[in-house]
């Protein structure tokens, strides 16, 4: 092996681990929480009901994609209320409606009372503006 093939040799073998440590580009797309409709439930809850032999619930389970802990929920949620309880639940603090409409209330009055504010302010001015220029008449002070 001559000089020339050495460098070569670790030219390539470089290039390699160049190769080998630069990251890979492709964006993994980030995992979507799997959502079942309650047709489906119900399905899966059928089978599940029908096995008898000794592993057929884990074959159906590894069918369908579905975990153990998947059948026990669903399950209490069918003796709760079938195909309603079955529903997909809404994540996340439940919203009061009352309390909802409560601060919406609060914010109008809140508006509505800095304009009356400003309408005050604005026909103060203008009283004041009419005394200067010596526009009140006598209808205009007798009013309180």
């Amino acid at each position: 092996m001559s000089h020339g093939d050495v460098i070569q040799s670790s030219r390539n073998s470089r290039q390699a681990v160049d190769i080998a440590i630069q990251p890979d580009p492709e964006v993994i797309p980030k995992a979507e929480r799997r959502r079942f409709t309650a047709e489906y439930k119900l399905r899966v809850l059928a089978e599940a009901d029908a096995c008898t032999k000794r592993g057929e619930i884990g074959a159906l389970l590894r069918r369908e994609g579905l975990y153990s802990s998947h059948l026990d929920k669903w399950r209490t949620q069918r003796q709760r209320g079938a195909l309603q309880a079955l529903a997909p639940q809404k994540r996340g603090p439940k919203v009061d409606a009352q309390a909802a409409e409560i601060a919406r209330l609060r914010r109008e009055n809140e508006r509505l009372q800095a304009r009356l504010q400003q309408a005050e302010t604005i026909i103060e001015v203008q009283k004041k503006l009419s005394v200067l220029l010596g526009l009140t008449t006598s209808e205009s002070d007798e009013r309180p």
